[in-house]
């Protein structure tokens, strides 16, 4: 998490930004998190998409995120899970939700990327492509990672091939 960065005023900035979340997430009642995920097709929120990281306590394209996603059923339900961020939208990000499942291996909804420091397990992980997440930036706890460009551009192809992303 702390890779990246090469001063101590990025490191406080991050701190304090973590402080800031942990002081506003409600506990166990995800019910502030629940009321800003959205999902939509991927083919409904094409974007021009430029691969931007910086691990300044924002998050940009290219970094992981953790935030609180809901179930494909739209039933109030969810979890906790990692995404991508692929861009923005009008003061929202744009994510794709990544999973370790193995069975997303060889699905056409989903690319594998390898493991990163997003998993501390270690696992292989798997990007969703058909299903944009939509969440308030102030509603992602913590940046996870930073996805190489290499495989960033791997997902961004197939969103250009499959979907119209620019």
């Amino acid at each position: 998490m702390l890779r990246g960065m090469t001063n101590w005023g990025s490191l406080l900035r991050r701190a304090a930004k973590i402080g800031m979340d942990l002081l506003s997430w409600p506990g166990k009642t995800p019910a502030a998190p629940r009321a800003s995920a959205r999902t939509a097709p991927a083919t409904e929120r094409s974007r021009t998409i430029a691969y931007a990281p910086d691990l300044d306590g924002a998050a940009d394209p290219g970094e992981i995120v953790w935030a609180w996603v809901p179930y494909e059923e739209d039933d109030g339900r969810g979890k906790d899970r990692p995404l991508l961020v692929v861009g923005r939208r009008d003061g929202d990000l744009l994510g794709l939700m990544l999973s370790s499942q193995r069975d997303h291996a060889g699905d056409p909804a989903w690319v594998a990327i390898g493991s990163g420091a997003w998993d501390a397990a270690g696992r292989a992980s798997f990007v969703r492509l058909d299903r944009v997440i939509e969440v308030d930036e102030h509603n992602i706890r913590r940046e996870g990672a930073i996805l190489d460009r290499e495989r960033f551009e791997r997902v961004v192809g197939e969103l250009r091939g499959r979907f119209g992303w620019s």
